[in-house]
């Protein structure tokens, strides 16, 4: 099995500048494509002989809207937890959609959604990850990989229902974890909360319908109870106290 750092030089010695990224992230050889050049690219890493990446174990898609933004940063902090009541509008999904789902209108960069494609070579024993950026954030587009492995057909859907992402080329794209009649992207960092819509069984017209979601948005503040050395002595003087008063 060749070293991931091995493998991370061998491929930018031959791709040279078609990758526009070569890094080793999470202990694997991880490179980025240019959408121009996904296709050129994934079948020269299928096909030829020093890579052989028969496989196509998976793609996901991502949202990288906020990225490395802490959507519940407070000085509010105790033993028991945190709130998660403080809205900043310079953070996370607060910043995007408010804590009501109220949607903002995003700069476009060219870099918020990815589709991230893990290979994995039969022949030779390692793995690699690609990714590559739809270059358009509000009509996220990339090619399909169906024709290259045909494994790509359902995961390419997936990220297609999750976020949104449009698969050019892919032979039936439509959504194949939500409902039909589900509005938007769960996915996505600017999706509501709550959702857009909700169904419901109409007994006048005898089916289900859908209308505007009617469930009241709030924000929890969760109670983490933990041991803690610095009130541990704490404790233990109230339980004696308590047996000393039962």
């Amino acid at each position: 099995m060749a070293e991931p750092e091995s493998l991370l030089e061998q491929l930018r010695g031959h791709f040279g500048d078609r990758l526009a990224d070569a890094r080793i992230e999470y202990g694997e050889a991880t490179v980025e494509v240019r959408p121009e050049e996904l296709v050129a690219v994934m079948a020269e890493l299928r096909d030829a002989r020093d890579w052989r990446f028969e496989q196509l174990s998976d793609i996901a898609g991502v949202d990288f809207a906020a990225y490395g933004d802490d959507e519940w940063i407070t000085e509010d902090a105790t033993h028991s937890g945190f709130s998660r009541g403080v809205i900043n509008p310079d953070f996370g999904r607060l910043g995007l959609t408010g804590i009501y789902g109220v949607q903002e209108v995003h700069e476009q960069t060219g870099r918020r959604f990815a589709a991230v494609y893990h290979l994995l070579s039969l022949t030779h024993n390692h793995r690699l990850r690609v990714r590559c950026f739809a270059p358009d954030d509000e009509m996220p587009m990339l090619p399909s990989l169906t024709d290259l492995w045909p494994s790509a057909n359902w995961p390419e859907r997936e990220a297609f229902d999750l976020y949104g992402i449009v698969f050019e080329g892919h032979p039936d794209l439509r959504r194949i974890l939500t409902d039909y009649g589900f509005v938007g992207h769960p996915f996505r960092k600017d999706f509501p909360l709550i959702g857009n819509v909700e169904p419901r069984y109409d007994p006048e017209k005898g089916r289900v319908i859908y209308g505007p979601v009617e469930i009241e948005p709030r924000v929890l503040v969760p109670r983490v109870i933990r041991e803690d050395n610095r009130y541990r002595g704490q404790q233990r003087a109230a339980r004696t106290e308590d047996r000393a008063d039962g």
